[in-house]
């Protein structure tokens, strides 16, 4: 079969996963998931069809990320500025978690998925917050891939209320203002704790961060692809691990 984007003759996934190269797999993989209301334009459907067919995609990504042994995949799943869009899409989106989880958590158990939420869960419905809550509490005791939600995010908010902690615990004596680094600004962070990410994918053909973990992918391998996230495949993923892998990344270096 060929690939309509290259021309070339498309592999089946467990051909294209052979050919990486499994010493350089990147422990840290982030994904903007984008395309979903165009898809579903391109349809003549609503655009939460294009959310709910996103949706399905996941899942298969998160078991590429696992078969070849990725440490953690971030997901932008929904950012601060996405509340500006229409109620029903919203009102939609914030249902996903539910509905995606009440169905997978069994299976994420199952395959030692950890589940960790990053954003500001407090401005969530409860019914988001009820899911999300469950799903972190039922897999915290699981050891292989964290799977990582950025949830009601912004990398703007998230720096400047990291910036006011430590403000105020240098103004309580807790920290010396001559002692903070880079590692002292990354502890403060929502994704404390993670690595950072080594590779970033973002789909549908947009080229910006969008308020996307702006301190975090200061040294990631970027990769974009036209493909609208509905259509993004277990190919299309090891197409970008490919791409990855064939980078020297020398972080200011030469």
């Amino acid at each position: 079969m060929l690939n309509k984007l290259t021309g070339r003759k498309k592999m089946s996934s467990p051909e294209a996963a052979e050919e990486l190269q499994h010493e350089k797999i990147p422990s840290h993989i982030a994904i903007i998931m984008d395309g979903n209301g165009r898809w579903a334009k391109q349809r003549g459907l609503p655009r939460i069809a294009g959310h709910r067919e996103g949706m399905n995609v996941i899942r298969n990504i998160v078991k590429a990320c696992n078969n070849i042994g990725v440490d953690t995949l971030t997901l932008y799943a929904f950012s601060t500025e996405n509340w500006k869009r229409p109620k029903q899409e919203v009102d939609f989106l914030m249902r996903l978690p539910e509905r995606f989880l009440s169905v997978e958590l069994p299976k994420l158990i199952e395959e030692n998925v950890r589940v960790r939420i990053t954003g500001e869960l407090e401005k969530l419905p409860d019914y988001t917050k009820k899911a999300v809550n469950k799903a972190v509490d039922s897999t915290k005791h699981n050891s292989g891939l964290i799977l990582n939600f950025a949830l009601n995010y912004g990398s703007r908010s998230e720096l400047m209320d990291a910036f006011k902690d430590i403000y105020e615990d240098v103004d309580k004596g807790l920290i010396k203002k001559e002692d903070i680094t880079e590692t002292t600004v990354t502890d403060y962070l929502m994704t404390s704790g993670l690595k950072e990410p080594d590779l970033l994918i973002r789909t549908s053909g947009e080229m910006r961060l969008s308020n996307f973990m702006l301190w975090q992918l200061a040294y990631a391998e970027f990769w974009f692809t036209d493909v609208l996230w509905p259509d993004f495949t277990q190919d299309n993923f090891h197409e970008a691990v490919k791409a990855y892998q064939k980078r020297q990344r020398r972080y200011g270096g030469v």
